[in-house]
């Protein structure tokens, strides 16, 4: 019988069950928005006139940011065109300072709109930019349930602070 390492992650156990921090009785981007803390505490690296710029605290990879509306909106469809312009103007950046902090070898860019294209939170739609780079290991999510990060979420939001 071979042995197989174990890579703790704990910090999603929340998200995957459902409890704790993760648990919310409304819409989690909304609550993150009206929770007293501050933007620092919430990862939130920019607020627009309509979006705002925020770290993925459940991060597929460094610098897996979001673009939100303030406004709670289900689908880009619905949502005001002044809304969507800006949030592509702010991918633009973002993908403009990840390139200049951490020089990956590409991006995801994109958006799962409604369950079953795989949104994680799908009352409230957002914009996912995610820097990849050749050899990335983030497949083991699909075979281990777990992703191995190189920074905290606090070395990069002070990494990203103020470029975006």
């Amino acid at each position: 019988m071979k042995c197989v390492d174990v890579i703790w992650s704990p910090w999603r156990y929340d998200y995957i069950t459902g409890s704790g921090s993760a648990k919310t009785s409304g819409c989690v981007f909304c609550d993150i928005l009206n929770n007293s803390a501050t933007d620092e505490e919430k990862f939130i690296l920019r607020r627009a006139e309509f979006n705002f710029v925020i770290l993925n605290i459940y991060p597929y990879g460094t610098g897996h940011l979001m673009i939100l509306p303030f406004d709670h909106i289900p689908d880009l469809d619905t949502a005001d065109k002044k809304i969507t312009d800006e949030m592509m103007d702010l991918t633009k950046r973002s993908q403009t300072a990840l390139e200049e902090i951490y020089h990956p070898d590409g991006f995801n860019i994109g958006m799962n709109l409604g369950k079953a294209a795989g949104a994680g939170v799908a009352g409230h739609f957002h914009m996912h930019v995610l820097p990849r780079w050749f050899g990335d290991v983030n497949f083991i999510t699909t075979f281990g349930q777990t992703r191995t990060m190189p920074e905290s979420l606090h070395t990069t939001y002070e990494k990203l602070k103020g470029r975006i």
